[in-house]
């Protein structure tokens, strides 16, 4: 008698292993919460933006402007070599979109310490809310924004809201979140 060394798995083995993923994949996917994921992901690049925005005045050695566009949910990064708020030939600004399913928004949630508006800095640089870093990495003004899903913005879940605070005297950033009763510090 001689035995096969030729292992391998029959077809009725490959088709119960393919059913048992696919059972557990259909019962997981839909409590996979891709909304908070790209809210998370947009406030840590914005965020990211504008501490570059903050380290890129100090070793320019002049003015960065961060304008908020509510109603495109962009900002832009202004380059500011002359330090004079205006955009002239030879400066540059870029534009950066918050995200796939991102606003400028509370979600509903209650006002954290940096105010109730969506963006809270009051300089308006030519029509929108803007800050601005200066050489020795302060910023202009202290204040914030609120970021949200874009499904909570018919008053969804107010766990959909984070804020990015800025510090004026050193152009620190810091997140907080919404848990469903009071703001709370990081992500």
């Amino acid at each position: 008698m001689q035995v096969s060394k030729n292992r391998g798995f029959t077809i009725i083995e490959l088709v119960i292993v393919l059913t048992i993923i696919g059972l557990v994949t259909a019962i997981a996917a839909p409590n996979i919460d891709l909304g908070r994921y790209r809210l998370d992901t947009a406030l840590q690049g914005i965020g990211s933006t504008i501490m570059l925005a903050q380290r890129a005045a100090v070793t320019r050695q002049h003015n960065i402007v961060v304008r908020f566009d509510v109603p495109n949910q962009a900002i832009f990064v202004h380059y500011d070599g002359d330090n004079d708020g205006a955009l002239d030939t030879g400066e540059r600004e870029r534009r950066y979109p918050l995200g796939d399913q991102v606003i400028f928004g509370t979600a509903g949630a209650p006002a954290h310490g940096i105010g109730a508006s969506v963006v809270t800095f009051t300089d308006p640089i030519r029509a929108l809310p803007s800050v601005t870093f200066h050489r020795n990495g302060s910023a202009s003004q202290a204040g914030g924004f609120y970021l949200a899903a874009a499904r909570s913005a018919a008053g969804g879940k107010p766990t959909d809201a984070r804020v990015m605070e800025l510090e004026r005297s050193t152009g620190r950033v810091s997140w907080y979140r919404y848990d469903g009763s009071q703001w709370k510090r990081g992500m």
